[in-house]
């Protein structure tokens, strides 16, 4: 029988939690053995009680889990003192971003702990359920605009009253991804003045269908890789882009940016000479932040002010949303347990795409390309 073990996050500031008592119980109907860490979902406002009554255990401690499960559900990626009580061959399903947390991949190697990313699940049909990227996203760019719009000092409505009209906040994103459609799709329900830009010209009519106006820019061949996922630009298209929107930035109350390449450090799209053109109280919210961000002056999980303008760098903001990003984070994790546990046991298809395309690491073989690059290139470096 296949034992699982959901730990309480340990990452500071993390609140949401890998399993929830309405995914617990269809585990337990796949014939899993399911153990908790006590208050492992208190800041998801979930109880212990909740996980009992949906048919797992608790345990009081990490430790204590982690001895009795061959199969671990996380958010965020195991930390160096988790994955030294891991046993060997264990399965930790959770976020990764391997090729950036190379320390983690050599010890994950070291441990002989099999590692399924969460965030290298390849986007193709019969994986969406799958995608964790998406639902958090989705979250991202939703509070993204309350944020934005919380530290502006003005409506973003347009408003008439008695003591005249007061004009709509003009609201640029760049990204039209999961993250910039719901924060165009926001802010326009807040009744701002949404303009958007994108490296794929193919999501103007996404943008425009939101009631957002696209700021054209020519496109750049082979804007995504075949997993669906974003490429980083050329040169020659950050200038362009950057000379098309500098206008549209410059009037702009808040500007939301949403552009990140895996693996890889985030383009710079708001230089200093651009953020010096914006108007004094303007807000910048810097979904990129974690990975240096989009704005040259973002301070990562701060917000700071700096020549009159206000920049958001929150570096999880779907943690900030615990319920709802736990609920679909849980549910994103339960498709991968259904599609690694055949008959009650864990398997592990190498000939299926899925599977192939998330594992990180096995058995002290790092399976992801790109992360083994990067060791290599730090090694001859």
């Amino acid at each position: 029988m296949t034992s699982v073990f959901i730990p309480k996050e340990t990452l500071p500031g993390e609140t949401r939690v890998a399993a929830t008592p309405e995914t617990i119980t269809k585990m337990v109907k796949l014939g899993l053995q399911v153990f908790v860490e006590a208050d492992a979902g208190a800041q998801s406002f979930l109880s212990d009680a909740d996980y009992q009554a949906a048919g797992a255990q608790t345990v009081a401690s990490a430790a204590e889990g982690y001895s009795q499960a061959n199969l671990v559900l996380k958010v965020a990626a195991p930390t160096l003192p988790e994955l030294e009580v891991m046993p060997k061959g264990q399965v930790v399903v959770s976020f990764l971003s391997p090729a950036r947390n190379l320390d983690l991949i050599r010890k994950l190697v070291e441990r002989g702990i099999t590692s399924f990313a969460m965030d290298l699940v390849p986007r193709i049909t019969k994986a969406q359920k799958m995608d964790a990227l998406s639902s958090q996203a989705n979250i991202a760019g939703y509070k993204a605009v309350l944020l934005g719009a919380s530290a502006l000092g003005r409506y973003f409505p347009l408003l008439m009253t008695a003591a005249g009209t007061v004009k709509p906040a003009r609201v640029v994103v760049f990204g039209a991804g999961v993250a910039g459609l719901q924060a165009i799709a926001t802010a326009r329900r807040l009744g701002a003045v949404v303009e958007a830009t994108d490296i794929r010209p193919a999501v103007k009519e996404q943008v425009e269908s939101l009631g957002a106006k696209f700021i054209d820019v020519a496109p750049d061949e082979g804007a995504e890789d075949e997993g669906g996922y974003a490429r980083e630009a050329s040169e020659d298209y950050k200038r362009r882009q950057a000379e098309a929107v500098a206008e549209h930035v410059s009037h702009a109350d808040v500007v939301i940016t949403t552009a990140q390449v895996p693996g890889k450090k985030a383009p710079m799209l708001l230089p200093e000479s651009m953020l010096k053109r914006m108007r004094p109280g303007s807000v910048i919210v810097d979904l990129a932040a974690d990975q240096g961000g989009n704005c040259a002056w973002t301070e990562a999980g701060k917000t700071v002010q700096k020549e009159g303008l206000i920049l958001v760098g929150e570096t999880n903001l779907p943690a900030t949303v615990p319920s709802h990003a736990s609920q679909l984070y849980a549910r994103n994790v339960l498709q991968v347990v259904q599609h690694l546990v055949v008959e009650g046991d864990l398997k592990l298809d190498f000939e299926e795409e899925i599977t192939t395309g998330s594992i990180a690491v096995h058995q002290g073989e790092i399976r992801h390309a790109p992360t083994a690059e990067a060791l290599q290139a730090g090694a001859l470096s």
